[in-house]
């Protein structure tokens, strides 16, 4: 395996990275801000508990999930999108550096960022909300398993994407909307019961549920279920990059 290629590829990310610290990763940690401000410390300390857990704390997981998933995906999608756009893309193509290479350098890049953005999210909710984690071990393995899903569904559509407009569609339209429906802020117990089985059709449920119980031991869906689905996803986004780099989809034109 050629790792000066990877080692190039990932410290040319990062280096990005750092050079946009302000838009990259303060933006998104004061952003998660306000809303344990107004959620946790504000309208939480007037609510009861939820599946016996203060309100304030119960959003923790579905907030870190929030950025993490929509953090992954944008990283990712801009990494390889730039590139693309910039046409420099086909002197990395050219060049003996495997698909796998390509991937570990712009995928794992991605995933550092945004496993670097949850650390900091975690750290910044101590100041607005007790919390406490009951698993840690799982906690980090739901943490690394969906950074790096979604780095590679967002490499996927960095790829997709013909215009910087279309690497918005994606998170906006459906990513943001499938969290907040997806019990970020609530539990899909309160649900009606034709809205809780219309709820289980939310892949993003699946992954906000086993992030929750890695904290408090509490999901609204069984934990091995959780992790089929986060193992499931990432292995259909490995399918799909595996056939883009075959048939050349979008990169050879």
């Amino acid at each position: 395996m050629n790792t000066h290629a990877i080692r190039a590829i990932y410290r040319f990310e990062m280096a990005r990275t750092f050079r946009t610290l302000l838009e990259s990763i303060l933006s998104p940690v004061l952003s998660t801000s306000l809303y344990f401000i107004v959620f946790g410390a504000a309208i939480g300390s007037r609510m009861g508990d939820v599946d016996g857990v203060g309100y304030g704390a119960f959003i923790i997981p579905g907030l870190v999930m929030l950025s993490l998933l929509n953090e992954s995906v944008s990283n990712a999608s801009f990494g390889i999108y730039l590139p693309k756009w910039s046409g420099t893309i086909y002197e990395l193509l050219s060049a003996p550096v495997s698909t796998t290479e390509i991937l570990f350098g712009y995928v794992g890049a991605a995933a550092t960022k945004s496993l670097m953005l949850g650390t900091l999210i975690l750290i910044t909710a101590r100041f607005f909300v007790p919390y406490e984690i009951v698993h840690p071990f799982w906690m980090g393995c739901f943490l690394v398993l969906t950074a790096l899903s979604f780095s590679l569904f967002g490499f996927i559509i960095g790829i997709w994407a013909d215009s910087f407009q279309k690497l918005q569609v994606i998170p906006l339209l459906v990513l943001t909307p499938l969290t907040f429906l997806g019990g970020a802020f609530y539990s899909i117990s309160m649900l009606p019961p034709v809205w809780q089985k219309l709820a289980l059709f939310n892949p993003v449920v699946y992954l906000i549920s086993g992030m929750r119980w890695s904290f408090y031991g509490v999901s609204d869906v069984n934990i091995a279920v959780s992790t089929a689905a986060i193992f499931g996803f990432l292995a259909l986004c490995i399918v799909l990059i595996a056939w883009i780099f075959r048939t050349g989809y979008k990169l050879k034109a």
